[in-house]
Formats: structure tokens, C-alpha cells, sequence
């Protein structure tokens, strides 16, 4: 948060010395003194008449010279009262991308910098979870997230209110990004992170600017369920967005499909009818973006990227019983370079990153972000069906399964978190610390 740009009050009072002077001195002296105390004083309380304050329990005057106000700045889109942030009910918002230009040049801002700029973006409702633990749960889930956030110099804002009451549950993420990209234009990218996504690589950054950079959105997809028109084809649990006029059409178009629009009973009997394998009538947030994305692709696709090559989002089932060997390959690596086993301050972070990435780059296989084969760390592991809240998770998956693989991945990302805190957890699954022995993992 940027210093209070407010000026220090001049604290005016009475001199001892000064008083003492005027006593003592002879009647034209003391005459010419007074006349200059009295003028000093005409100034003080010219000034005080406008910018003064009392200091409270306090004989002395505090002068606060005036700083400039929220109303000195120029005009700018927010001072339009058509504005809305409402992503239903609200008018809708055009020639954003001008607005949003004029917003940064008037804050002396680069519409592009670089790196660029990312408010990442969760939540979970408003009410407490009715799952055993489940509240435990969501702040450990926050923890990793607001861990990733501060490594990565990334803004989190987590939201706990429905913003649009229709929109509730899996569709209230759509008028919460909206909201986002209003309130924060100095955001090129917006990353929606479901709560129940854990970030288990805190070295991976978002190829951005490399890998996305002539695009608007992008999800994590499986190629071949993508083919077959799988409403699981394409996962809604986690992606990005930019900051610009066509994913504000887009986020309006996808919420046209949710439950606050009359059409959305419509939706659903479509949604069953067109996807694969979709065998309920409800439409969700996930089928209705896999419908308007495949079945408007000709219309989407130059601004659409669809991540299939690294774990962008991870299913835990896949990943949760490779997380140690994940683990013990790094380990290898860091054993062979002293280099990578340096202590260094957390704010050191990515550069020890990028150094330990490009090691592991050749000496452990899988893609960068992890994947489904090699041994690199995963990006994110999501834990859909878990439903880590309300514990109703999906039947197929046991108890001891979801509850034992989201403690695993969540150490797991905490052990890379509290290395530069010279500790880590005593084993995958037991929540007690150690310290760290000098030149670890070497010394292990």
C-alpha cells in the first residue's frame, strides 16, 4: 500500500527564548515586536481559515497544508454514471479498450509492461461450510494461493459474496471477474483459481507474454475429450482472461447461458442434447463454456487457447501418486548443483526459480507446468469432486482418497514455501516441521 501522500502538520507555538527577549528589551524594540508577533499571528489565522486544525488535550496549533484530493485527477470512465459492474442486470459496457487506455495514460501507466500485470481471482460463499472441517480446509486452500501470489508478485482477490444472488455456486465466478476487470485496468490478465485448486510448482510463472500473448482466454483442455464434444473437455475450474473489450463480450455471452436469464431451463436441455456425455438438464458453468467455445469456434478460435501440453489445471487423481517421485527428482538434481542449495531471502525467489528450472529442464522429464507423463512438479492440482466444503464429494472418490491427497498436495507446495524459512514438513503427510540442515538437500 503507497504511503499517505498527506503533508506532516507544522506544529506553531510559543518560544520560550522569544518571550523573554520581548520582556527585556527596551519600549521601541519591544513596540516593532509586537507589531511582528501580530502580524505572524493575522498569517496563522489566514492559513488556519482554511487548512487548521486543533491538536486534541493541546494549547498548540497543527497547520496541515492542503494535498490533492480523489477530485483534482482528470475525468475517466469512472466518473460516467452508466457505468455498471453488474453482469446481468447492468447496461452493457462498450469501448472498453479506449477507456481502459486513457485510464493508464492518465496514471502514466505502459498499457503493456512488463512482466504483466495479473489479479488473480477466487472465492467460496458466503455462509460457513457445512462439511466437517471444510472451513479448515478452504483456509489452507487460500494459505496456498495467497503463498503463490506473494512469490509471484501477483494480486489475490478472493471474494465471499455473490454478486449477482442467480448467480450463486459454480456460476458466481463470471460477475465477480467482470467486476475485477472494472476495478482493476491496470490488470492486463485476470486468473479465475477455483478454491479447490492447490498450486503445487511455486516456481512455474505463466508463459504470458511468451505462449499467450495473441490471445484473450485461455483453459485447460484433453485433447481427446475435446474431439468427442465432452462437456469434460474443457475445464472451467481455473483460466485467464484479458483485460480488453472482447472478453467482456465473451463473459456476457457465457452468462446469458446461467441461471439469472430466462433462457437458462433452455440452455440445459441443449447442453444434454449436444455434449457427449452430459446426462443432466442442469447447465453449468463448465458445458456452457465447452458449448460456446467448440460450437463457436470458427467465431473464438483466434483468441482462444486451449492449454493441453502442461498441467495449466491437473486432476489430482492423476497426479497424487507421483508427488514423491516428483519430490526425489528434484532432490537428485539439487544434490548435483551446490548452487541450487544456497539460502536466500523468499523476495529472491524467482531468480532461484528460473536457476532450479533450468536445471531440472533436461535432467527431469515432462513438460514445464508437469504433465501427464515425466516427473516434473505440476502447476496446479484441482480437486474436483472432492468438494473440500460441503463434503459431499463425488461417490466414486473414498474419503480417506480426497482427504489424504489434498493434505499430500498442499505440503507438498508448503515444504517449497518454507525452505527460505530454513524448515520443512517431517513427511508427506505430517503436518509437524524440522529444520533444515545447512546445504540441504545435500546434507539430508
Amino acid at each position: 500500500m503507497a504511503a499517505s501522500a498527506e503533508a506532516a502538520p507544522l506544529r506553531v507555538s510559543a518560544s520560550p527564548a522569544a518571550s523573554k527577549q520581548l520582556g527585556g528589551a527596551g519600549r521601541g524594540h519591544g513596540r516593532d515586536a509586537l507589531v511582528f508577533a501580530a502580524g505572524v499571528a493575522a498569517a496563522v489565522l489566514a492559513i488556519l481559515g482554511s487548512a487548521s486544525v486543533l491538536a486534541p488535550g493541546s494549547s498548540s496549533l497543527l497547520v496541515a497544508f492542503p494535498v490533492p484530493g480523489p477530485e483534482d485527477g482528470p475525468r475517466t470512465f469512472y466518473d460516467d454514471p452508466e457505468l455498471s459492474y453488474d453482469a446481468v442486470d447492468g447496461r452493457r459496457l462498450t469501448g472498453w479498450d479506449a477507456k481502459r487506455a486513457e485510464w493508464l495514460r492518465s496514471r502514466g501507466i505502459a498499457r503493456r509492461s512488463s512482466p504483466e500485470r495479473v489479479v488473480m481471482v477466487s472465492g467460496s460463499q458466503p455462509e460457513p461450510c457445512p462439511g466437517d472441517a471444510g472451513d479448515h480446509l478452504l483456509l489452507r486452500f487460500l494459505k496456498n494461493k495467497l503463498n503463490y501470489c506473494r512469490l509471484h508478485g501477483i494480486q489475490l482477490l478472493y471474494n465471499r459474496d455473490f454478486l449477482q444472488p442467480a448467480m450463486s455456486s459454480y456460476w458466481a465466478k463470471i460477475p465477480i471477474v467482470r467486476a475485477a476487470m472494472l476495478a482493476h485496468p491496470e490488470a492486463e490478465w485476470i486468473w479465475w483459481v477455483d478454491s479447490d485448486a492447490v498450486f503445487t510448482d511455486m516456481d512455474f510463472s505463466l508463459p504470458l507474454a511468451t505462449r499467450y500473448g495473441g490471445y484473450n482466454f485461455v483453459a485447460y483442455g484433453v485433447a481427446k475429450d475435446i474431439r468427442r464434444k465432452s462437456w469434460l473437455g474443457i475445464n472451467a475450474g481455473v483460466f485467464i482472461i484479458r483485460n480488453c473489450q472482447w472478453s467482456l463480450d465473451f463473459l456476457d455471452e457465457w452468462a446469458r447461458m446461467g441461471p439469472a436469464y430466462p433462457e437458462h431451463a433452455r440452455w440445459g436441455k441443449v447442453l444434454r442434447d449436444e455434449l457427449s456425455d452430459k446426462d443432466s438438464d442442469v447447465a453449468c458453468d463448465q458445458s456452457a463454456l465447452v458449448y460456446l467455445l467448440l460450437f463457436n469456434w470458427d467465431r473464438l478460435e483466434k483468441k482462444t487457447f486451449i492449454e493441453t501440453e502442461y498441467y495449466f489445471m491437473g486432476w489430482w487423481g492423476e497426479i497424487m501418486d507421483r508427488l514423491d517421485g516428483v519430490a526425489a527428482s528434484y532432490e537428485a538434481v539439487e544434490r548435483r548443483a551446490p548452487g541450487l542449495r544456497r539460502r536466500h531471502a523468499e523476495r529472491e525467489h524467482l531468480l532461484h526459480a528460473a536457476a532450479r528450472n533450468a536445471a531440472v529442464r533436461g535432467a527431469v522429464p515432462g513438460p514445464a507446468g508437469g504433465g501427464k507423463t515425466g516427473w516434473r512438479r505440476p502447476l496446479i492440482t484441482h480437486f474436483t469432486g472432492c468438494q473440500p466444503c460441503s463434503g459431499g464429494r463425488n461417490p466414486t472418490y473414498s474419503k480417506e482418497s480426497c482427504d489424504d491427497g489434498m493434505r499430500r498436495a498442499l505440503l507438498f507446495a508448503d515444504d517449497q514455501v518454507l525452505r527460505a524459512y530454513g524448515f520443512r514438513h517431517a513427511a508427506p503427510l505430517n503436518d509437524s516441521v524440522l529444520p533444515l540442515p545447512f546445504d540441504y538437500p545435500a546434507r539430508s
